[in-house]
């Protein structure tokens, strides 16, 4: 069966560090860099064709997942945008957020905390479109969308730029994938470790060094 996303194996090397910019005070941080900022934008503007072809002309409401989702989402419905510009058929889009927390340092607690966002009940009876940057091991996604199932929207899918490959996954795939990685701690694109690395275009992976330096 066709994996529905890009699959990054265990013996992917990456790419060299030097061969890439990157900000001077994370060249000591990083290992090397897994995905460039140029293959995120283009596998983004084919997952937006996608979802934009899975609702034709139904409006959808964006739930951007903070902090970490912020890139991804923005990216994405800029592209969704740029479609219904050019095409005859374009999807009504409106956009919310919601600010969860799961992670210290590196580990996901497997405990989800609501700790922003709008009133969900706003999403009743409408197709909501999740936006999230990273599914680990699928525990907090799932209990996310317990909550929202709660709320009775109109329909909810998932779109998650990474999955993580690792044994403590609950099981859980979101529809729309955009690449499946190791079980590597990986910052840049918004993908943060605590706090750190927000502002690095390439999803890279973190070394010890860099876990040290910026632990609690």
């Amino acid at each position: 069966m066709e994996s529905k996303c890009i699959v990054i194996e265990e013996n992917n090397c990456g790419y060299p560090l030097d061969k890439f910019c990157i900000p001077k005070h994370y060249e000591d941080d990083l290992e090397k860099v897994l995905v460039p900022a140029g293959l995120i934008n283009d596998r983004i503007e084919r997952l937006a064709r996608d979802i934009k072809n899975d609702f034709s002309d139904e409006g959808i409401v964006g739930l951007c997942v903070l902090k970490g989702g912020y890139k991804f989402f923005t990216d994405l419905l800029d592209k969704i945008k740029q479609l219904n510009r050019s095409l005859e058929v374009s999807v009504p889009l409106a956009v919310d957020f919601i600010r969860l927390k799961s992670y210290v340092d590196d580990k996901s607690t497997g405990q989800i905390e609501v700790i922003g966002g709008d009133n969900l009940e706003n999403l009743a009876g409408k197709n909501v479109l999740v936006v999230e940057d990273i599914v680990d091991t699928g525990r907090t996604m799932k209990k996310l969308l317990e909550i929202l199932g709660s709320i009775k929207p109109k329909s909810v899918k998932v779109a998650s730029l990474l999955v993580k490959r690792t044994p403590r996954s609950v099981g859980y795939k979101p529809d729309y994938i955009g690449f499946e990685i190791p079980e590597m701690f990986v910052v840049g694109y918004a993908l943060d470790y605590n706090e750190y690395f927000r502002d690095l275009n390439h999803i890279c992976v973190l070394n010890d060094v860099g876990m040290k330096k910026y632990k609690k």
